[in-house]
């Protein structure tokens, strides 16, 4: 495993049950069906399964958790929750190396809260098949709308004076591009995070110290009864 802890993305009231709307095909395809509940049953959600071509396959498990977490002790408990599966389904028939991970701070991009929260930010994406001659654009996601029932994504072209406006359903990869701006935008939310937790850490100590106060006064009045 080479598993990676980074800042949460954002905050992810999605939970586990929010939907991939860009998803593997061939056999990841089928990996990501076998591996899926069994994270989900542990507390993580799957980002993404990328299976290598070499004669001894890596398989690479991406997972979080709704928060957009994932430290190492996690990725230990999600490749102990997959691994009885990936036996027992035996979908690669040569012998695999298995890496559990984070999506990383260039993650890619599967749900729809990924790609709300990555507005402002640069991304990559590819398309099933070409939109006016091309498949590949990179630059700034502008906007996440709805147009005709589909979700599409605003992007405003690097180096160019356009707006791409794509269909995430068209999309085989979206990723975010690793950026200072991006670099700085996850730091700060670490910060955050490390500074409400423990913001929740010093509330929690008081609440049991005033309830111990509480304790300690019902039995001195006990007492005295």
């Amino acid at each position: 495993m080479e598993p990676v802890h980074i800042a949460p993305f954002d905050k992810a009231p999605e939970g586990l049950d929010e939907a991939r709307l860009i998803v593997e095909n061939g056999p990841a395809r089928r990996i990501a069906e076998i591996v899926a509940d069994p994270l989900r049953s542990v507390g993580y959600r799957l980002v993404r399964v990328k299976l290598s071509s070499a004669a001894s396959p890596i398989l690479q498990i991406m997972a979080e958790k709704p928060d957009g977490t994932m430290d190492v002790e996690d990725c230990e408990a999600a490749s102990t929750a997959v691994s009885p599966h990936l036996d027992l389904e035996d979908p690669i028939t040569a012998p695999y190396r298995l890496e559990m991970s984070s999506p990383g701070i260039d993650r890619p991009l599967v749900r729809e809260s990924d790609f709300r929260r990555a507005v402002g930010h640069e991304a990559r994406i590819e398309l099933h098949r070409p939109l006016e001659g091309r498949k590949r654009f990179r630059g700034d996601i502008e906007a996440i709308e709805t147009v005709e029932k589909q979700l599409v994504v605003d992007l405003r072209l690097a180096g160019e004076d356009a707006v791409a406006r794509l269909a995430i359903a068209d999309m085989v990869e979206a990723r975010l591009v690793m950026t200072e701006a991006l670099i700085r935008d996850t730091l700060k939310r670490e910060k955050a995070e490390i500074k409400e937790a423990k913001t929740q850490a010093r509330k929690a100590r008081a609440e049991r110290l005033e309830q111990r106060k509480k304790q300690v006064k019902r039995q001195d009045e006990s007492s005295g009864a």
